[in-house]
This record gives C-alpha cells, structure tokens and sequence, in this order.
C-alpha cells in the first residue's frame, strides 16, 4: 500500500503522466514559437545527412584488399 501512494501524487495520478503532459506542452509551444527556424534549417539538414550517411554507410565495407581471395573474381585467361 505504501509503495503505491510513493509513485503517485496526492490526485492518483502517475508521475510519468505528469512528466509527458508538461513535455507534450513545451513542445506544442516551442514549435509555435520556432517554427521558422527549425523549417528553415531542414535544407542544411539533409545538406549535412548526406556526408554523415556516406560515413556511417561505409564502414561495414572491407577496405584492405591485400587479404581478398581473387580466384573466383572472374573467367580465368
């Protein structure tokens, strides 16, 4: 019975609730307010994805060569 009460306020109501009700309002009103900013910096965003992509997309290829076994890479002449 304690432990209950210790994750609720005095209205029943989960603390987590609370936290989500205030978080869901602060960003309702800071993209009221920043709008325009953050619509105007999308084009520099996907500017910026695409050197990051070509990073992060590379790295699970195999760059040393000198270890590849090229006996099956084609017809043999």
């Amino acid at each position: 019975m304690d432990n209950e009460r210790t994750n609720r306020n005095s209205w029943g109501v989960p603390w987590w609730i609370v936290c989500a009700g205030f978080l869901a309002i602060a960003l309702i009103m800071n993209w009221q307010e920043h709008k325009a900013h953050i619509l105007g910096a999308l084009p520099y965003l996907f500017l910026l994805a695409c050197p990051l992509m070509h990073f992060f997309m590379h790295s699970g290829h195999d760059h040393d060569h000198s270890q590849h076994d090229h006996s099956h890479s084609g017809p043999q002449r």
